[in-house]
């Protein structure tokens, strides 16, 4: 378990570091933050902050990774190098979209089509990818059965997997890129997920079929290593969450929300803990609903609105909720969800 607490310690401390060097890099070449004409007008306030604070999230934990192999003297997992793909595909992705937006000085990058082509594209080879690479107990990266609280007997088959697996991964993706909306709030929520992929990990580790062989066992191929990694992401979350909070010094991004999406959901589609998903991230589930509520009753009354404006955090700015407030009572949701998450993971296994 040390190999966690290392990757952990190195995520934490070249985020924390990091950050800064990162911060009068981009300020020097310019890249600030575009702010939208229609929100809220404190918001204003922020424009010209560095944004692409992602690069150093995903830096951070890879580096912290790699570095904990390195103690360990074991190689890295099929699992967990699938996850990084995905991670830094989907990083590059939200790069673009925000260069775009800066050198255009708009904020609008790459359209809603593209976004979505290209995410689902990358997520699709993913899911193609999770389903080879057999170990010796014909164990894949990800399963072809269905994934609740834990793998069902339920077989989808390879096309089915892998459209299921692009169609999470998108959401995801956009889930937390919608809720990077206010100083530090998808950074907070994103350790708490992180830190459940790491609980989850070492449990189907020790509780593995390869070690227990009992009736609730977990046929998961590499469950520590994902631990691993989900400790290496927690970790660099933490540290740009130093330089995130209110008032933000740095913004992450399209570039660190679509990549952070991307690990939540390859974590969960490689630790076989696919639907457990919607109430671990359940904050990025409540503030992308509001996103299609406010849209299907925009359209559907013609013209109307259920809020103010939408994602969900910027009504609350709107009816006079300080931004700290708000962050902080929608971190206890996400702290709320997560246990939910966690409750019902013990709970499957425990009725087995």
């Amino acid at each position: 378990m040390k190999v966690i607490l290392i990757a952990g310690a190195f995520a934490l401390l070249f985020s924390l570091f990091g950050t800064p060097l990162l911060i009068r890099t981009l300020a020097k070449r310019g890249f600030g933050q575009v702010i939208r004409d229609d929100g809220p007008s404190s918001h204003h306030t922020k424009r010209g902050t560095p944004t692409m604070g992602g690069i150093v999230i995903i830096v951070a934990a890879v580096l912290a990774y790699a570095i904990a192999h390195l103690f360990s003297g074991r190689p890295p997992t099929v699992s967990a190098l699938l996850v990084i793909g995905l991670v830094i595909c989907l990083g590059l992705i939200g790069f673009l979209d925000d260069y775009l937006k800066i050198s255009r000085n708009q904020s609008l990058g790459l359209s809603g089509k593209q976004k979505l082509i290209t995410q689902a594209f990358i997520a699709s080879l993913f899911g193609y990818l999770g389903i080879q690479f057999a170990d010796l107990q014909g164990l894949t990266p990800i399963s072809q059965n269905l994934s609740t609280v834990r793998e069902t007997t339920f077989v989808l088959g390879p096309i089915l997997v892998i459209i299921f697996i692009a169609l999470m991964v998108v959401s995801t993706s956009n889930g937390v890129n919608l809720t990077d909306g206010l100083d530090g709030l998808a950074s907070g929520a994103s350790v708490m997920t992180f830190l459940a992929f790491v609980l989850i990990g070492v449990w189907e580790f020790g509780q593995s079929c390869i070690i227990a062989t009992s009736a609730n066992c977990f046929n998961v191929r590499d469950p520590l290593d994902l631990a691993v990694l989900s400790a290496a992401f927690a970790g660099s979350c933490t540290g740009f969450l130093w330089w995130n909070a209110s008032p933000a010094r740095i913004f992450m991004g399209d570039t660190g929300s679509l990549a952070l999406g991307g690990a939540l959901a390859g974590l969960a589609a490689t630790l076989r803990v696919e639907l457990l998903l919607i109430p671990l991230g359940g904050l990025f589930v409540i503030i992308t609903m509001s996103v299609i509520i406010q849209t299907l009753y925009f359209k559907i009354s013609g013209g109307k609105r259920v809020f103010k404006m939408a994602p969900l955090q910027h009504h609350f700015e709107l009816i006079g909720w300080g931004e700290v407030t708000i962050v902080i009572r929608f971190w206890i949701i996400a702290g709320l969800s997560v246990a939910l998450g966690l409750g019902l993971f013990y709970a499957q296994w425990v009725s087995v």
